[in-house]
């Protein structure tokens, strides 16, 4: 790929990603920083699967803050990886989730390191905010 070509994408994204790390979410980029925080991470961890498409813009990002802002339980930790830019960090977070496949975005909820509840895309894409927020807010009831 070009210089340009990566450049462009890094701005491109750029606010997609400040629109998380904003809400608190740590952003991890690399295989290490996904392995260091799995190993020493406890309680309960919600991972955002971020993307450039449109239904992480209008649906994921969204709902995810909404559902932070709007509720008493909240995750011991606030992590997200960048698919399709961070593409080594994003599969090595997806290989801690062996039974779902990769969707893109999604939202996964972590207790102790083992998948409490998953969003998959298709759980995104062409719901409502306000339905994916109940969504979340509904596994923190059960697992915070």
């Amino acid at each position: 790929m070009s210089m340009a070509y990566e450049e462009y994408m890094k701005q491109l994204v750029k606010p997609m990603r400040e629109e998380l790390t904003q809400a608190g979410f740590q952003e991890l980029r690399t295989e290490e920083e996904v392995e260091s925080f799995l190993e020493e991470a406890e309680g309960t961890t919600l991972v955002v699967i971020n993307s450039v498409c449109g239904c992480a813009a209008g649906l994921a990002r969204p709902a995810v803050t909404q559902a932070l802002i709007t509720h008493d339980k909240e995750p011991d930790h606030l992590v997200t990886v960048f698919a399709g830019q961070d593409r080594e960090a994003t599969a090595k977070m997806r290989n801690h989730f062996p039974d779902y496949e990769p969707s893109s975005p999604s939202i996964v909820l972590l207790k102790e390191g083992r998948v409490a509840h998953f969003i998959p895309r298709e759980e995104i894409e062409d719901h409502s905010v306000e339905d994916i927020v109940e969504n979340i807010k509904g596994a923190m009831d059960l697992h915070c």
